[in-house]
């Protein structure tokens, strides 16, 4: 079973909670077990959240990319700014408890079983993509075999 969709928004803090509820729906619908579909959902919105803080290059009505792929025992999600691109630090560590930022990534890295951040050729945009193995409900009516 493979599922995927993409969308195209605007980089506004509303598409934050539209993005994840298309995939918290999208997971229920397929049968994906609730606490993977949680973990996903929250390093969509941190990635979401800062594609909409960070990715427009100074321009706030330029839009951000979200694309997700549930293929057999894996989901993949993408999102691609088209801000300045940024240098990431090799290892992530945790930040303050306090801290108003910073936490994004990491969080991101906690929750998924594999990240990749890369700067798109000119530094014209990041693409923040992970993946994590999917675990089922019992009655799933979309499960892989």
């Amino acid at each position: 079973m493979s599922i995927w969709w993409s969308l195209h928004l605007r980089r506004e803090a509303a598409s934050v909670p539209l993005a994840r509820r298309l995939l918290l729906g999208t997971m229920e619908s397929a049968g994906v077990d609730p606490d993977i579909s949680y973990d996903l959902s929250v390093a969509l919105s941190e990635a979401c959240a800062n594609a909409v803080e960070h990715g427009g290059g100074g321009v706030p009505s330029e839009a951000y990319r979200v694309t997700a792929y549930l293929d057999g025992e894996k989901c993949r999600i993408e999102v691609t700014d088209s801000g300045p691109g940024f240098a990431p630090r090799p290892a992530l560590r945790p930040v303050r408890a306090d801290s108003e930022h910073g936490r994004g990534l990491y969080l991101i890295r906690e929750l998924a079983d594999h990240v990749d951040i890369a700067v798109k050729p000119g530094r014209e945009g990041t693409i923040v993509s992970f993946d994590k193995i999917l675990k089922w409900r019992q009655d799933a009516p979309l499960m892989a075999v």
